[in-house]
């Protein structure tokens, strides 16, 4: 063998040597974006994380509105009509009330009218009349009625709005963690082709100096020419996957509510999967029973579940008769309490009961049905999660198998393709083997990369299959 050729062959097996997925020289940590950075900048800075907070802000504003519904009111009519000189009638109607919990409402009166052609029943004293009295419903209304049911589904609501919450910031890390695996996946994907590509050219050379020197027929030529036009192709379209993965995740980052963008020269780490099991709040978790019961999901069906419970009594509330009562003790005098005189009073009474009740009973039914299917969704609800759980668990077990007996597959076609190349410059072997040979290396090696991203990406799955969520930021 002459010594051009030992010479080929030592750096052709020295290529070999080095087609993992291990990063290059050249790559320092200024262009590397880790995994653990980049979900950072995802938690901190996206749009979307902000607004999952703003959904809390929601729930606590339905709160406040629905506690409105007990706040004291101050009431006052005026009415005046005066007439070609005439007063026919002024009057004047202050009221303050404070409503309470269950239907009783106090309220503070006072009444000042006079006028020419007043209605009687409106005739006051001359310095007014001060009333102080209490209303409240016996039956329909008593035990719960609009305002009551108001503040309960609003406070049901609150809870559901922070279940809400946590599942869209759980779907949106786990979003944001696939485009990153991805991303991963089509770099090392290049890598792959990139290698190879340099091996094809340095078999191309040395074939060309070998037909020179008579030690091999020309058509081995195009052959090897074939062979680097192919890694040539294969390393142009990984490329572009490559930059499209990229632009992908320029999606997720953010930096002071201005969006960023990925440069070619920026690279992924592919992450320790205890590594990516700390970042995704994973580590430790053994009891994934007790986390399917506090799931993001469930909780807020939970809270649904509680909002029609509370929406059904307030429609079987509505099946009894109305009976509203009202009293209040009257006196000229304001700063004497003791001048209240039991007999010296206003009183009102209403009584109204519908004959069929079809509306009431219609409502109350409806009510029910709806309660049945949120019941009904939150049993199917569990069980498809505990199978997915128990689904992505066997997925990571067999997935670290798969990745164990790639490697060794790798690794013993990486032998294969060594021993064919050794052969090939020995006239021993075909240069179409060494090209089927090295074929089967690529393939491999892509199998390998994509075993590794489905590991990653299914521990990923694990995480959003729990409903993990991270801490609320909101004020």
């Amino acid at each position: 063998m002459n010594i051009f050729l030992k010479y080929s062959l030592f750096y052709l097996l020295l290529a070999f040597s080095n087609l993992g997925l291990a990063q290059n020289s050249n790559e320092t940590l200024e262009n590397i974006l880790s995994f653990e950075e980049y979900l950072g900048y995802v938690k901190k800075h996206h749009p979307l994380m902000k607004q999952a907070n703003l959904v809390l802000s929601v729930g606590e504003a339905n709160v406040l509105k629905a506690r409105g519904g007990f706040d004291p009111k101050i009431e006052v009519d005026y009415d005046r009509k005066s007439f070609k000189g005439t007063e026919y009638f002024d009057q004047l109607n202050a009221t303050f009330k404070i409503p309470t919990w269950y239907g009783i409402e106090f309220k503070a009166n006072f009444e000042d009218n006079t006028g020419s052609f007043l209605d009687p029943s409106l005739t006051v004293p001359e310095d007014g009349l001060y009333s102080a009295g209490v209303s409240f419903s016996l039956a329909q209304g008593f035990l719960i009625n609009e305002r009551m049911a108001a503040l309960r589904k609003a406070r049901f609501f609150r809870e559901q709005t922070k279940a809400n919450r946590d599942l869209l910031v759980n779907n949106l890390l786990f979003e944001a963690s696939k485009t990153y695996f991805d991303w991963l996946e089509a770099t090392n994907a290049q890598r792959i082709y990139a290698s190879f590509l340099d091996n094809a050219k340095i078999r191309l050379d040395a074939v060309e100096r070998s037909v020179e020197l008579g030690d091999k027929a020309a058509i081995d030529i195009t052959e090897a020419r074939i062979a680097l036009q192919n890694r040539q192709l294969n390393l142009e379209a990984a490329t572009l996957k490559r930059r499209k993965a990229a632009l992908a995740i320029s999606n997720y980052l953010w930096l002071n509510d201005v969006p960023l963008e990925v440069k070619d020269n920026v690279i992924p780490v592919n992450p320790e999967l205890e590594t990516l099991e700390t970042v995704l709040l994973l580590e430790g978790i053994t009891n994934t029973n007790a986390l399917v019961s506090a799931h993001p999901k469930l909780l807020s069906l939970d809270a649904k579940i509680n909002e029609l419970t509370v929406d059904r009594s307030l429609k079987r509330n509505k099946l009894l008769p109305k009976l509203d009562l009202q009293y209040n003790f009257l006196t000229t005098e304001l700063n004497q309490v003791n001048n209240f005189n039991t007999a010296n009073y206003k009183a009102f009474v209403n009584f109204s009961v519908p004959l069929f009740l079809r509306k009431a009973r219609g409502d109350a039914k409806l009510a029910n049905l709806k309660l049945q299917d949120a019941n009904f969704e939150r049993v199917s609800t569990s069980l498809n999660l505990q199978n997915k759980i128990d689904a992505v668990q066997a997925e990571i077990e067999s997935l670290d198998t798969q990745n164990n007996l790639i490697d060794a597959i790798v690794t013993d076609y990486a032998t294969l393709l060594s021993a064919e190349e050794r052969k090939f410059f020995l006239g021993e072997s075909s240069l179409f083997l060494v090209n089927s040979r090295e074929q089967k290396l690529i393939d491999s090696q892509l199998k390998n990369n994509k075993l590794l991203i489905k590991q990653l990406t299914a521990t990923a799955s694990l995480y959003n299959a729990l409903g993990i969520s991270e801490p609320s930021t909101a004020n």
